[in-house]
């Protein structure tokens, strides 16, 4: 049975964590609102956006929307910067180990931003750019621009045939979903899922606008997917720092009975040294 100081002092370790954790949890809450309300904010530009390029894909021709035989692929990863976050960057490293079963690990370059995925990568195999891994703080559209014309500028240099991107979809605070998606080629939507709408006026002229706009459109669903995640991070460290804040919570009780048992044994045990004394002393 521990001692009384070890128990008094576990008690206080424990009090400590669960402030801290008590604390986190509220800057989580705080950050998240913030990042809730831009992905909400951008949501509706980044769909209308997108709803009229899927429109005007069929008519135009774009080497963006040219579809290769698949020999290099390059997977974004986006991921946090810090942990304590649950399996928030865990649940990346499975939806990328998942979608490489069927692809060469040779032709497979990974393009991580944020340092978990940085952390994670750089011991690995994969070819890695690493000019963009410290971009996540303060992350803009100016940040989201100068990526999106790299990956667009190798993608049509045929350095990579395929562009995909991994990351977490913000859906609530409790639950946070790791989705990947094609970013190029561009593939424009089934005639089956669009909603055709021929009601434009084009100035100065259909092909030039389209290729102005398909840029911009990349780099705005880019600039959504990192949105999603910080909302996505922030989400789950909240959680994960409530569920923390609980357990620490459950072990000061189990601590308290320990230390009341240990006291009352302590007492105990004083009590019948000095009964034993007394005897001794009579006899």
């Amino acid at each position: 049975m521990p001692s009384i100081k070890e128990v008094k002092n576990r008690i206080g370790s424990v009090k400590s964590t669960q402030q801290l954790t008590k604390a986190m949890k509220m800057v989580a809450a705080a950050k998240l609102k913030k990042a809730q309300d831009k992905v909400v904010q951008l949501r509706p530009y980044s769909r209308k956006l997108n709803e009229i390029l899927s429109n005007l894909s069929g008519s135009v021709n774009n080497d963006l929307f040219l579809e290769k035989e698949i020999n290099n692929v390059l997977i974004i990863i986006i991921s946090s910067d810090k942990g304590l976050c649950g399996s928030f960057n865990s649940n990346l490293i499975k939806q990328f180990s998942s979608y490489c079963d069927n692809i060469n690990t040779k032709k497979v370059s990974v393009l991580p931003i944020g340092k978990k995925a940085y952390d994670f990568f750089k011991k690995s195999e994969y070819n890695l750019i690493l000019d963009y891994w410290q971009s996540l703080n303060g992350f803009n559209y100016e940040k989201s621009s100068e990526i999106c014309d790299y990956i667009i500028s190798s993608f049509l240099d045929s350095k990579y045939d395929k562009v995909a991107i991994i990351y977490n979809e913000f859906k609530n605070v409790a639950v946070q979903k790791s989705v990947i998606e094609d970013f190029l080629p561009v593939i424009p939507e089934s005639d089956e899922k669009k909603e055709v709408n021929n009601n434009y006026i084009f100035e100065p002229n259909k092909n030039k606008i389209v290729n102005n706009l398909i840029p911009q459109s990349l780099k705005t669903q880019f600039l959504k997917a990192v949105l999603e995640s910080n909302a996505s991070e922030q989400g789950s460290r909240m959680t994960a720092m409530s569920q923390a804040t609980d357990n620490a919570g459950e072990l000061l009780k189990e601590l308290k009975l320990t230390y009341n048992r240990t006291r009352q044994a302590a007492i105990t045990k004083e009590i019948l040294e000095i009964v034993g004394g007394a005897e001794a002393l009579n006899n």
